[in-house]
């Protein structure tokens, strides 16, 4: 039974092609932390097929969700995910405008290229996969080797390996240490 801890909502866009462990640890780490997280598939229903194959069914979608009511986007990985969340006008209009409120993001692996290619890192210090550093780094990102990189509003990560730091890392950001050192201890990660 969900017990939730905070009133801050998140909520987790699903494109096709996204890395699943990213998206679903995520989903777990903050469900378990009692942060309100919806899963929010960016196609026409609720049905996303992940980079693995894995179809995975969302709670609502992009067109039925109600910007207002959240305090962060987070954005998983994969490819194609990644530019297929690049390519959803309104996930992209509605990042800026977060962006601008100075409302959460977060963004793992690939995905917080989507963020440099909006403008959000210009001078902010993120991570992302190896394979988009230098896409960061020309739009003005100060890229860091770190698993995860919390900048104010943002946190950015690597890659699925970095996934539970990544999820701890929200946790951290709305609950504080003791409720990330308590998940860190309850699920036995000790990276």
């Amino acid at each position: 039974m969900f017990n939730a801890k905070t009133d801050k909502k998140t909520a987790i866009f699903f494109a096709d092609g996204c890395e699943e462990v990213e998206a679903l640890t995520t989903y777990d780490i903050l469900y378990r932390a009692g942060i309100p997280c919806t899963k929010v598939s960016i196609n026409a229903d609720e049905y996303v097929k992940s980079s693995h194959e894995v179809v995975i069914k969302c709670d609502t979608t992009i067109d039925k969700l109600n910007f207002d009511e959240y305090d962060m986007i987070i954005l998983p990985g994969g490819m194609p995910g990644t530019p297929n969340l690049r390519a959803c006008d309104k996930l992209c209009k509605e990042i800026i405008t977060f962006a601008g409120f100075g409302k959460g993001l977060a963004a793992i692996c690939a995905a917080p290229s989507v963020l440099a290619e909006l403008g959000i890192l210009m001078g902010v210090k993120a991570c992302c996969n190896p394979s988009k550093e230098a896409e960061l780094e020309s739009e003005g990102a100060l890229v860091s080797r770190e698993q995860v990189v919390v900048s104010d509003n943002i946190i950015t990560s690597r890659a699925m390996g970095t996934a539970i730091p990544f999820a701890l890392a929200i946790v951290k950001y709305y609950l504080g240490d003791g409720a990330a050192s308590y998940i860190k201890s309850n699920i036995l990660y000790s990276g």
